[in-house]
């Protein structure tokens, strides 16, 4: 039998999440079923479909256990759900998702904001739901998504061993990876590869995805420095929607579309269909009429001859 050849790296899609949380208007449950399965279908292999918190606070993931239950029909994709507590945790495993997201700001300015808690208490909250996984969902992956990690607009500059050390603290607490995230666009090549080495260095192969926003126009180019020194996985986002509610002036993620195309341009496989991934923007227009989609290569087209 002919082995199947993995992809290279993994690109995780949390439009569906971190897009939808960020934009005016609200996608009807259908029209974000529709647009997971069309998502599904283009070969992404793991989905950020929803945030398990309170619905007045974001009414736009009040149907975030509907959701979840619809995208495990894709028995493909590994189904991720962000969660800002035990609370979220607690609902977002019984709902069924098979991955779990804790973002930790490493800047106590964003964390305050973002979750009403401290950093320390944060990790308390890890140790927590790595508990709660425990006892009810054994073998669910817990991720803690290391916000502000580049610098914060509520703060300023964030300290590299601050990051470090709450990255540690977070793997002592037990999460299976932990990534780092640029949620303001301050970060640039240099500090990546810094950041992301010094990572490698602490916890290891626990070193989880790079989540880089492009809002001063280096989230291609920090995504390949985090490539370089050895991340392999990747957050973007279908049409770069995204952006942080609690951080002024953060805008979109890195473009999900412009990613692949880059990857697979350099030779590196991502396991996504391009014809099929471009398809995916008709269900985002058609459930959020009027809101401005991104992207470079969806507009230019692919080169003639293209072969990736």
């Amino acid at each position: 039998m002919t082995p199947i050849h993995a992809p290279d790296v993994l690109i995780s899609e949390v439009g569906p999440r971190d897009g939808l949380q960020s934009v005016s208007g609200t996608m009807s449950t259908a029209a974000k079923c529709l647009w997971i399965d069309a998502l599904a279908a283009a070969g992404l292999r793991e989905i950020e479909v929803a945030s398990f918190v309170p619905p007045k606070l974001l009414p736009q993931m009040a149907d975030a256990a509907q959701v979840v239950q619809h995208a495990l029909r894709h028995t493909h994709i590994t189904v991720m759900a962000l969660v800002p507590n035990l609370r979220g945790a607690e609902t977002a495993l019984r709902s069924g998702a098979r991955k779990i997201t804790l973002p930790i700001s490493a800047s106590q300015a964003h964390c305050l904001a973002n979750v009403r808690k401290t950093r320390e208490d944060m990790v308390a909250e890890l140790r927590a739901v790595v508990a709660l996984r425990d006892a009810i969902a054994p073998g669910v992956p817990v991720e803690a998504a290391i916000s502000t990690a580049f610098g914060c607009t509520l703060q300023g500059q964030v300290p590299e061993d601050d990051v470090l050390r709450l990255a540690v603290a977070c793997a002592e607490a037990g999460a299976s990876d932990v990534g780092l995230s640029d949620t303001t666009g301050m970060g640039n090549p240099a500090q990546t590869t810094r950041l992301f080495k010094r990572l490698f260095q602490e916890i290891g192969e626990r070193t989880g995805a790079a989540h880089m926003h492009n809002t001063r126009g280096l989230g291609l180019a920090n995504c390949l420095a985090a490539y370089e020194v050895g991340v392999r996985t990747f957050d973007s986002s279908l049409g770069g929607l995204g952006g942080c509610p609690y951080a002024p002036g953060a805008s979109g993620n890195v473009v999900t579309e412009d990613l692949v195309f880059m990857f697979e341009a350099m030779g590196v496989s991502t396991g996504i269909d391009w014809p099929t991934l471009m398809a995916a923007r008709e269900p985002l227009k058609a459930g959020l009429p009027g809101e401005t989609l991104y992207g470079m290569t969806p507009e230019a087209g692919l080169p003639k001859g293209w072969r990736g």
